[in-house]
């Protein structure tokens, strides 16, 4: 299941600040019309810390339904505090969720030890997939190799997404966890190069606003195409630097607007990007598609 190009979807807002339910199905009919192949829902780019629980239970079980099994449907329950991120998965898992994002604990942090123990409890709490998600630049921790060495034995713990984007750990990740255990990329501009030592897909912002290319950037690889395959990393590396030139999902939001699909704006803390950014995205845009 956890094979392909899977996209981070952003979570749509009025202008009252409310969540855009219509836009939103637009976005997921989009995103399975172009051949996605699977959707994270309630992740950093759907802006999780920021929608209350209320909000989160109710997001999770539209997207689920609207998906209605078409492709898989991974929902992030991961927050710092281990009791809520059981409540939330074991609600993911009750309302139809494929497999759980569970990223690391941020602001009280823990140890290795207090990680294995956190995911562990996590994961025994349910009876679908879990993936792993280190992103050490958000949440200051970093889970080391040995830690998802230990955690790869956990029945239902079944990949990582490693958007550290230190290619020796992931090495060592890869050469310490079994051959089915999942390596998704966390990081646009390093699609290829993980999958060229292991990698087995990856979890996209980039796929938000072009998912049939990210989609086919992957398959291109597991086919034997790498030629085709690089050459769509090489394609989009403009417009994957420039979606990462502020805050994620500052920019994304803003190169969706610019494509019609009328998201609004970032909840604070977050906020709508810098002129040179918007510019800078339009530029990219068009480098790629023409942008009115």
């Amino acid at each position: 299941m956890f094979k392909g190009a899977f996209t981070a979807l952003i979570t749509p807002f009025k202008e009252n600040g409310k969540i855009n339910y219509e836009v939103f199905s637009e976005l997921i009919e989009y995103q399975i019309e172009n051949d996605i192949d699977g959707l994270v829902i309630c992740g950093t780019t759907g802006e999780s810390s920021t929608l209350t629980i209320t909000e989160k239970k109710k997001l999770i079980k539209y997207a689920i339904d609207k998906v209605h099994k078409r492709v898989p449907v991974i929902i992030g329950t991961g927050t710092n505090n281990t009791r809520s991120s059981i409540e939330l998965s074991q609600y993911a898992e009750k309302v139809g969720a494929d497999g759980l994002l569970l990223v690391t604990p941020y602001y009280n942090k823990t140890s290795q030890k207090g990680l294995v123990e956190h995911f562990t409890a996590i994961a025994d709490s349910v009876n679908i997939p879990c993936i792993l998600y280190n992103v050490p630049s958000r949440t200051g921790i970093n889970i080391e190799p040995d830690t998802v060495s230990k955690l790869a034995m956990v029945n239902n713990i079944v990949g990582i997404k490693e958007a550290s984007g230190n290619f020796t750990k992931i090495l060592e990740i890869i050469s310490k966890v079994p051959k089915d255990f999942a390596v998704l990329s966390g990081n646009d501009d390093s699609i290829v190069p993980l999958l060229a030592i292991g990698g087995t897909g990856v979890i996209s912002v980039l796929s938000n606003l072009f998912p049939k290319e990210v989609h086919m950037m992957c398959k291109a690889y597991y086919d034997g195409d790498v030629k085709y395959a690089r050459d769509l990393q090489i394609k989009f590396a403009g417009l994957i630097k420039a979606l990462f030139s502020e805050v994620n999902p500052m920019p994304v939001k803003d190169a969706l607007n610019l494509l019609g699909f009328f998201v609004g704006n970032p909840r604070l803390p977050l906020t709508t990007v810098s002129l040179n950014t918007h510019e800078l995205l339009k530029q990219e845009l068009d480098n790629i598609v023409q942008v009115n």
